[in-house]
């Protein structure tokens, strides 16, 4: 599914309510508690914080889905296409650190 696919039917989903998309300062305060909820599991599974015995272990996959849903919900609310975003951001990066890291010998390549 492309990213313009998944800005769609979260969409469907959001507008088929009332209430529609939530506030900017909501969504940002949703993003955030679904940041915490990430790294949460990420500290019990590599951190220095055990999980207590009695709580039930969790998936980190669908920690990263809830995040992607709520930026879905923010692009869609300020009428940003991800895609073009992407596509934005790599060609910084692809420029920005072009030398920054060393680079991996590929088979072929001289």
């Amino acid at each position: 599914m492309e990213l313009r696919e998944m800005q769609e039917e979260v969409d469907r989903w959001i507008t088929q309510f009332a209430e529609g998309y939530w506030h900017p300062l909501s969504i940002l305060a949703r993003l955030i508690e679904e940041v915490g909820e990430l790294a949460r599991e990420i500290n019990h599974r590599f951190g220095e914080k055990p999980k207590k015995a009695d709580e039930p272990p969790g998936d980190i996959a669908l920690e990263l889905g809830d995040i992607l849903f709520i930026l879905l919900c923010y692009a869609n609310l300020l009428n940003i296409d991800l895609e073009k975003a992407f596509q934005a951001t790599m060609e910084k990066y692809r420029q920005r650190d072009l030398n920054r890291w060393t680079k991996l010998k590929v088979e072929g390549e001289d």
